[in-house]
C-alpha cells in the first residue's frame, strides 16, 4: 500500500468508527458486531504503525496515551462556568419567576426544563472541529486542563462533523450499573469500594495519569453551547449539540408556565430510581437567550436559572457494630457498621454517629 492509499483509508477507517462510535456511546445503537468495530480500530492502528506522520490527535488511537502528567495546567474559561442557586419547592420557583419577570420586565416566559445529573461538570473546546482542550470548572473563572483524561471518554467526539470553533459544557458521569461493576471488581482484588459514582467521575478526571480515567466507564451529557450558531433559545442548543454528536438529555421540555416546569420535576422524580444514572434534581433555565443575558448573574449562577433538587434518599437498614475510629488528631468518632443498604443508587455500609 502507498502512502496516499493509506492516507484515503485511514480517513475512510476514521469516519466508520466515529459513525459506529457514535451509535453505541452517545445514541445508544448498534449497526455492527463488538468484534468487527475493534477489527476496524485494529486496521487503523497498524496503518498509522506503518506510517505514523499520519497519526493526528482527533484519531481514535489517540484516546488513551500519554505520559502521565507531573500537574495539570491552569485555564482560563472563555467565558465564566457559574452553578445555579437551589430550591426545593414549588412556590420558590413562583418567587422565582415573580423576580424575573419584574427584572426583566418580561411576561409571558418560556422555560426550558432538564434533568440535573450528579456529575462532574467539564468545558470541551473544539478548534474547526477537532476537540483540543477540556477542563474541570474549578473556581468557575479558571479550571484545570484535564484534555488527555476527558480524551478517553467514547462519547466524547475528538471531531465534528462541521469543522467550527466552540465550547461544549456539560457533565462527567458513571452509570449505575458501571458503578456496581466497577465496586465488585476492586472487592475482589482486596481494594476499598468507591463512595458513590460522581467521586468516581472527578477522582478518574482529576488523575494526573490518562490511563485510569481510560480504565473506568466514564461517560458525557452536554448541557451547554457556548458558540454563537445563529441559535435564539436554549432548546435549540440542545438540538445543535444532538446534531453535532453529542448526547443530551432525552427528558428535556420546553415548559410555558411554572406550574408545567413543577409537573415535569414531579414526573422526574418518580422515575428517579428507574434511570440509569443519578440525577439529584431539574434545571430550570429561561429559555429566550436574549432574556437570559439580560438578567445577568447574581451571587453565585445566573438569575436566569434555578435548581430545583429533590429530597434526599431514605432506607432503613440494621447496625451490625459500632466501632470506634481514632483521627489523626485523638479525636475518638463512633462508626455504625451497617447492614449494606442501597440508598439513591449507592451502596452504604458504614455511617459516622454523631455521639455515643
Amino acid at each position: 500500500m502507498t502512502k496516499e492509499e493509506a492516507r484515503k483509508r485511514i480517513e475512510k477507517l476514521k469516519k466508520l468508527i466515529n459513525h459506529h462510535r457514535n451509535l453505541y456511546h452517545v445514541l445508544d445503537r448498534q449497526e455492527i458486531s463488538d468484534s468487527a468495530f475493534d477489527s476496524l480500530k485494529h486496521e487503523l492502528w497498524k496503518l498509522e504503525q506503518q506510517f505514523p506522520d499520519l497519526i493526528t490527535p482527533d484519531s481514535p488511537t489517540q484516546r488513551v496515551g500519554g505520559e502521565p502528567l507531573s500537574k495539570f495546567e491552569k485555564v482560563r474559561h472563555s467565558a465564566p462556568m457559574l452553578s445555579s442557586e437551589d430550591g426545593f419547592e414549588e412556590q420558590e420557583l413562583k418567587d422565582w419567576e415573580e423576580y424575573i419577570v419584574k427584572l426583566s420586565g418580561e411576561k409571558n416566559l418560556e422555560y426550558f426544563a432538564e434533568m440535573k445529573i450528579d456529575g462532574f461538570a467539564v468545558s470541551l473546546v473544539y478548534e474547526r472541529g477537532v476537540f483540543v482542550r477540556g477542563a474541570t470548572r474549578g473556581n468557575g473563572q479558571i479550571g484545570e486542563d484535564v484534555t488527555q483524561n476527558l480524551k478517553t471518554i467514547e462519547s466524547i467526539p475528538l471531531r465534528l462533523e462541521e469543522g467550527r470553533d466552540i465550547e461544549v459544557r456539560g457533565e462527567v458521569y458513571m452509570t449505575k450499573k458501571d458503578f456496581e461493576k466497577l465496586n465488585q471488581e476492586r472487592k475482589k482484588k482486596g481494594e476499598e469500594s468507591f463512595a458513590n459514582p460522581r467521586n468516581v467521575a472527578a477522582g478518574s478526571i482529576r488523575q494526573l495519569d490518562p490511563k485510569v480515567a481510560a480504565s473506568r466507564p466514564l461517560r458525557f451529557m452536554a448541557y451547554d453551547l457556548v458558540a454563537d450558531l445563529g441559535q435564539k433559545l436554549h432548546s435549540e442548543e440542545h438540538e445543535m449539540l444532538r446534531t453535532l454528536g453529542f448526547k443530551t438529555d432525552a427528558t428535556a421540555k420546553i415548559c410555558k408556565t411554572v406550574e408545567e416546569m413543577w409537573r415535569y420535576r414531579k414526573e422526574i422524580e418518580k422515575r428517579r430510581n428507574s434511570l440509569p444514572f443519578l440525577i439529584d434534581g431539574i434545571v430550570a433555565s429561561v429559555n429566550k437567550n436574549d432574556i437570559f443575558e439580560k438578567l445577568g448573574v447574581a451571587g453565585k449562577g445566573p438569575r436566569a436559572i434555578r435548581a430545583v433538587k429533590f429530597s434526599g434518599s431514605q432506607a432503613a437498614t440494621k447496625i451490625l457494630d459500632i466501632r470506634l475510629q481514632v483521627g489523626r488528631t485523638g479525636a475518638i468518632t463512633p462508626v455504625a457498621i451497617l447492614e449494606p443498604v442501597l440508598v439513591g443508587g449507592v451502596t452504604v455500609s458504614r455511617a459516622t454517629l454523631h455521639n455515643e
